[in-house]
């Protein structure tokens, strides 16, 4: 009972709630902490991603978790993704942001060249674990950027200038994978190719380059003009002395068939009589009487005169 202004008591009344059962209360908590655990033992790997697991209690373990679902302990093991796709570095002039300027280097002989490349390479996935034991997920700046720099300057400097920028380009590329490549597998990274996009060398010194290179152009085509002329002048006297070696040849021939068609008149005297009867005919009409005289007989001397036609009038 309560008393009001005006003296009078009033009846009080007091509002109770029903009070929840005592196991609900346990379920919901039951369920909010199983969900949690839940989403503590479940880690989903993304495509082209690798997952490594380090534990509170053993530390890094060595098995990294691949691509899809996986089991971890709930609140002990930790996983760290790294990026295991094909990854991009640039050091260059004019590059986007987050690349590095262009590298600097000197050529063999001390000259100032500028070089612009792009690195691919990707994550050794079978070693992601030991990667983020030794290098951790700084490793771009830790090893990839500095490593490029190191190796371009030592791959510039084994060429000279004017061979950095017209026939050795393929060479320092080389130079510079095979180094790379090295060093990135004792990281645990994949060296996929690397671009060397530009080589730059101050105004002054390509215009003298350039020069040099022309007169060494025109020497090589004097020296050309006269090695065809050397080669023409050895032609004509490898000619002349098979022409003269050709000549004595047929002189020697022709005495020695002189000397022995000589011979063969010698020992045959009617031979004499043939030749001359195979030079005279058929012009003219000659008879070789074979008797020991020796001698032609012409026969117009036996055939009997033409007379001569008469003249007309008389």
């Amino acid at each position: 009972m309560t008393n009001d202004l005006s003296g009078k008591s009033t009846p009080s009344v007091s509002l109770r709630l029903p009070r929840a059962p005592r196991g609900l209360g346990w379920g919901v908590g039951g369920l909010i902490v199983a969900g949690l655990l839940v989403g503590q033992a479940i880690r989903v790997i993304p495509a082209g991603y690798v997952g490594v697991v380090f534990s509170a209690v053993s530390g890094v373990k060595p098995s990294p978790l691949q691509e899809g679902i996986h089991l971890v302990v709930p609140f002990v093991d930790h996983v760290t993704l790294y990026d295991a796709r094909l990854q991009e570095v640039t050091l260059g002039k004019g590059t986007q942001s987050g690349d590095e300027e262009a590298i600097r280097a000197r050529s063999k002989e001390g000259l100032d060249i500028t070089a612009d490349v792009t690195v691919n390479f990707h994550l050794n996935r079978a070693q992601a674990a030991v990667l983020h034991k030794e290098l951790g997920r700084n490793y771009l700046e830790t090893v990839v950027r500095p490593q490029v720099r190191s190796k371009v300057r030592d791959a510039i400097g084994q060429f000279n200038a004017a061979d950095l920028i017209s026939t050795e380009r393929q060479a320092v590329e080389a130079s510079i994978t095979k180094s790379l490549a090295e060093v990135f597998g004792r990281n645990n990274l994949l060296l996929d190719s690397v671009l060397l996009r530009e080589l730059r060398i101050p105004e002054s010194v390509a215009k003298a380059i350039e020069q040099k290179q022309t007169a060494e152009q025109q020497v090589a085509v004097e020296r050309n003009r006269l090695q065809q002329a050397e080669i023409s002048a050895k032609r004509a006297v490898v000619e002349a002395e098979g022409e003269a070696k050709a000549s004595v040849a047929k002189a020697r021939g022709e005495a020695e068939a002189l000397s022995l068609r000589g011979r063969a008149l010698r020992e045959n005297p009617q031979l004499i009589q043939l030749t001359v009867a195979e030079k005279l005919s058929p012009g003219i009409r000659t008879v070789m009487l074979p008797s020991d005289g020796n001698f032609l007989l012409n026969l117009e001397s036996l055939t009997p005169a033409t007379p001569a036609p008469a003249k007309s009038g008389q």
